[in-house]
């Protein structure tokens, strides 16, 4: 994995996905991964190269909640107020955990990106 893959993953895909977001627009919003909603949007940074959402997965990973890279995201419809992401649902409840101390650490981005970067597979403890 090279460390361009792994910054690539926190930009949006689609330049123009970006600029149709604004962070108090996506507050709320359902998140849908490949295989169903796995929760709402607590948090969002639109940044153009540190883009991320928070996750708050509620119940369905007992109140979980995670960082996802901009990378991830595919599309937005905002009539139904949904992101969808090109992560299963598995891959997500396996992310590491968010610790709001961590969000903009060069480290975590980086153990982020390449979890991410990979589908979902390699992520190693740093901390």
């Amino acid at each position: 994995m090279t460390q361009t893959t792994i910054l690539e993953t926190w930009k949006y895909r689609d330049p123009s996905l970006a600029s149709s977001l604004t962070q108090s627009e996506v507050l709320g919003y359902d998140v849908v991964a490949i295989d169903g909603s796995i929760g709402k949007i607590d948090d969002a940074t639109l940044d153009a190269d540190s883009g991320h959402v928070v996750v708050d997965t509620g119940p369905w990973i007992f109140g979980k909640k995670v960082m996802l890279p901009a990378g991830v995201i595919t599309s937005a419809d905002h009539a139904e107020e949904k992101v969808f992401v090109n992560r299963t649902k598995d891959e997500i409840k396996n992310a590491p955990e968010f610790d709001d101390s961590f969000r903009f650490h060069e480290k975590y981005h980086t153990e982020l990106g390449t979890y991410y970067g990979r589908g979902g597979r390699g992520y190693r403890d740093w901390d």
